[in-house]
């Protein structure tokens, strides 16, 4: 297990987003821009794959732990902060996604819609589906009456 690895496992368990890993190493004085973070999180196939070096690493466990326990002067509860992350996680807007979408992307008006029927009925046959019994029930002897 690589440095790339911990890394990935830090942030999904904990929940992080790209901009909350820069603000962490931002805590310890260690700039790094959003384009090569992802590097980090790339598959090792990946042209632009970048391996994770030891100072990151040691740089985001340290900025990690000041943001979980806060400074001596400021402490904090960890609990309390991963759990303002998975509510800032869960309640995050989702991008790209709409009530009632439509295939072109505007709303519906009046005209639109019709007084069309939602789906097509198919009243001249209903059959009835049967169940089909593909495994024939098997009775096991194992030696047991």
């Amino acid at each position: 297990m690589n440095n790339n690895d911990i890394f990935k496992k830090l942030r999904v368990a904990l929940q992080l987003r790209d901009d909350q890993i820069i603000d962490i190493l931002n805590l310890v004085d260690f700039r790094i821009e959003k384009p090569e973070l992802n590097a980090f999180f790339r598959a090792q196939d990946h042209p632009n794959f970048m391996e994770c070096g030891d100072q990151v690493l040691r740089n985001f466990l340290n900025g990690l732990i000041i943001h979980l326990r806060g400074t001596k002067d400021d402490p904090k509860n960890a609990m309390d902060v991963i759990n303002q992350n998975r509510e800032a996680v869960n309640n995050r807007p989702k991008t790209g996604t709409t009530k009632n979408p439509t295939p072109n992307g505007r709303p519906k008006t009046a005209s639109s819609t019709g007084n069309k029927p939602r789906f097509k009925e198919n009243t001249t046959s209903k059959k009835k589906h049967t169940k089909i019994e593909v495994v024939e029930k098997v009775r096991f002897k194992n030696g047991k009456k």
